[in-house]
């Protein structure tokens, strides 16, 4: 069987275990199902908040994802991969992204789906917006997430063959 890939972006909660389970079904060439789920926590900077909104282009955001999704398949030996991202206004607790990844063996599942969201937390076109106290404020982009997502670069992966 040929690897399967869903990459869907909706405002709407997604099930983690439901969408595991499509990923998987009638496989018995999967051996190993990794998945990640990012939610919104209830601060931000040591300051609690009321909501996090993320805004994209529909297109734009959909597309990217797509290509790094099939640069995954590519990269590693996937049965499939799911990225399911939320946008709009999300309360602390609400569950914000799902990645899933299926291979024989974990080693494969577990690195395709830290280089997914690596990309999805540094690269993906989505803008956050804070909101707490009655202010709101945009999320600017973190050197630890941008050290963490240049591990996947072309240069380090020649330096560490």
């Amino acid at each position: 069987m040929s690897a399967s890939s869903t990459v869907r972006l909706q405002r709407e909660p997604f099930d983690a275990a439901a969408e595991a389970t499509k990923l998987t079904r009638g496989r018995t060439d999967v051996g190993a199902v990794v998945t990640f789920t990012g939610i919104c926590r209830g601060d931000e900077a040591g300051a609690p908040i009321a909501s996090l909104t993320l805004e994209h282009y529909p297109d734009m955001a959909q597309t990217e994802i797509e290509r790094h999704v099939a640069e995954a398949l590519t990269r590693w030996p996937l049965m499939g991969a799911t990225v399911i991202h939320r946008y709009g206004r999300m309360a602390p607790g609400e569950d914000i992204v799902l990645v899933v990844t299926a291979s024989s063996h974990r080693t494969a599942a577990f690195a395709a789906a830290e280089f997914l969201m690596d990309y999805l937390k540094t690269r993906a076109p989505f803008w956050k917006q804070v909101e707490k106290a009655g202010e709101k404020t945009w999320v600017e982009a973190k050197a630890t997430d941008d050290a963490a997502a240049g591990r996947w670069s072309a240069d380090k992966r020649q330096a560490a063959e």
